[in-house]
């Protein structure tokens, strides 16, 4: 059956990112979350933890360092009650990636995540033939790990060089071969358009685009402007036969509902279904839910 537009109310699905070894959603509130990477506590800004916090004050007060926001909407530093180690190192379910404090509250990872992550191996496993992933702005590559531990032939595009070469370390981490994973430093409207002009063609997608940003020649990303190009572009270097599309939006005045109606325009064609929704940590204090980010996706029906 291809892709429809629902014409009933659809229901939405929460993806919800459990604790691991490796990290837990400590306690959240008074807009900001308290987090376990490994062996290091830190405590971030969040404006959706709009309530009061579970734990003592004396637990957060033991964290090893709490990013301060700056003027700047990205901006601000790291204050250190405890030494902390320049970057280290976490795992789950055996991928290994670098973690590194900076310039922003990101260190690396967005572990409300993990759920797709899983959902993008099932999905590889899933086709039971060699299949051909494009993940754009791909961050440090914890999607490309999990496509490509899982068979996929990857090309993993940023426009950023520090964290392209960040996530080509985290690939090393995990023991992953060098040619299960292609580096694009580029534009993504660009690539995704000269791709299609080349006749190449994907058949998994992963888009986590930013709300604003800059390709490496100084090209300008607005989400509400370009993203309707870009899934007009990615359309053409889809398949005959995809497995899948994931769509994920961050700190964006759009919806589930919107996202979901782009994907099923985006995909009307092919034969599959379309969900989408929230994804969302779990709070260990009291069990609450933060919910981070919207996405939709697409997977073929068989």
């Amino acid at each position: 059956m291809k892709t429809t537009t629902s014409t009933s109310i659809p229901e939405l699905k929460i993806l919800t990112a459990e604790a691991w070894n490796d990290y837990e959603l400590l306690d959240s509130g008074n807009g900001a979350r308290l987090e376990r990477f490994g062996g290091i506590t830190l405590v971030r800004p969040e404006a959706e933890a709009i309530w009061q916090p579970a734990l003592h004050e004396k637990a957060w007060k033991a964290a090893q360092a709490v990013f301060r926001p700056g003027q700047e909407e990205n901006g601000g530093h790291w204050e250190t009650s405890k030494p902390l180690p320049e970057r280290w190192q976490i795992q789950r379910g055996g991928l290994k990636f670098w973690l590194q404090p900076g310039g922003s509250k990101q260190v690396g990872i967005f572990p409300e995540q993990a759920p797709q992550w899983d959902w993008i191996e099932a999905q590889v496993q899933a086709a039971r033939r060699p299949i051909r992933v494009l993940n754009l702005f791909g961050y440090t590559g914890i999607a490309s790990l999990a496509a490509a531990r899982a068979g996929a032939q990857v090309t993993h595009l940023d426009a950023s060089r520090k964290v392209m070469t960040w996530a080509h370390e985290n690939q090393q981490l995990s023991g992953l071969p060098d040619t299960s994973i292609r580096w694009m430093l580029e534009d993504a409207l660009k690539f995704v358009q000269r791709e299609a002009r080349r006749g190449s063609r994907y058949d998994g997608l992963i888009l986590d685009p930013p709300k604003f940003g800059r390709g490496p020649q100084g090209e300008v990303w607005e989400f509400y402007k370009l993203l309707p190009s870009l899934l007009a572009a990615c359309q053409q270097v889809i398949s005959a036969e995809p497995r899948f599309v994931v769509l994920t939006a961050y700190a964006v005045k759009a919806s589930a509902l919107t996202l979901q109606a782009a994907m099923e325009d985006m995909m009307s064609d092919k034969h599959g279904s379309v969900e989408a929704g929230e994804t969302a940590l779990r709070e260990q204090a009291r069990g609450r839910l933060l919910s981070l980010a919207l996405f939709a996706r697409w997977a073929a029906t068989d």
